[in-house]
């Protein structure tokens, strides 16, 4: 019963948010700070709606103060409610073309500024890129990517695609791995306190002087220092796999 209060509420509230992210992007189209504004509306009622408990660690990514590539790791579809509670200020996403078809959201997406990629259409895709790659050099804004390109489901951190790599590469400016544990192992949506989720954001990894043949090697890294802090954090919540 009250997994089904909730999946209702989650849903008018969803609707509610994307009006008023709607109303926002329109009175300020395109500005650089519309994302975090309207992650913080869909995520602060969202986590008191589901009953999960966050605990925030994420000083390295919210104290940046130049531009950055964020990479976060990708759970489900909650994801767009827990990590809206760190987006930093000036920040925009790398999102597949189809989410403006959405209604609202989808147009609310695009007002904010973030970057909608057609993976399909390799010359879009490339285009796509060049433009983020200017924006990262010259307009003082970051890039947060899901660089799994796919939900975990709480399977644990899958392979990297290497995109966002290139992009930090190119715009020579530094990767910020954040971290969140696989909160859906433990979630109980018909109990009050439905789970714990810790967010983590890591140090700050440098690319400067790196060319296109680092990015194997710098995608590794990346990869092994969010595969250890999520099994850290795992265990912190209490959602090590069983």
């Amino acid at each position: 019963m009250l997994f089904l209060l909730r999946m209702l509420l989650l849903a008018v509230h969803f609707v509610i948010a994307s009006v008023v992210g709607l109303l926002i992007g329109l009175c300020r189209p395109f500005n650089p700070d519309n994302s975090r504004l309207c992650a913080r509306v869909y995520a602060v009622p969202a986590m008191w709606i589901l009953g999960l408990r966050v605990k925030l660690e994420d000083d390295t990514v919210r104290d940046h103060v130049r531009s950055a590539v964020i990479v976060a790791n990708h759970i489900s579809n909650y994801d767009l409610m827990v990590f809206g509670l760190t987006v930093p200020r000036r920040t925009v996403s790398l999102g597949k073309k189809s989410l403006k078809w959405i209604p609202l959201f989808g147009q609310l997406y695009w007002l904010a500024g973030n970057v909608l990629v057609d993976r399909g259409n390799a010359v879009q895709a490339k285009k796509a890129m060049l433009t983020t790659t200017d924006t990262l050099q010259h307009k003082d804004m970051s890039l947060w990517v899901f660089a799994e390109g796919t939900r975990g489901h709480g399977k644990g951190l899958q392979p990297f695609k290497k995109g966002a790599f290139l992009m930090a590469i190119n715009a020579g400016v530094p990767i910020i791995p954040i971290c969140s544990n696989n909160y859906v192992r433990g979630m109980k949506l018909n109990r009050w306190h439905s789970g714990n989720i810790i967010i983590r954001s890591l140090p700050p990894i440098p690319t400067t002087g790196l060319s296109i043949d680092d990015v194997p090697k710098l995608l590794a890294d990346c990869h092994a220092r969010m595969a250890a802090c999520i099994d850290e954090l795992d265990r912190e919540a209490g959602t090590t796999k069983r």
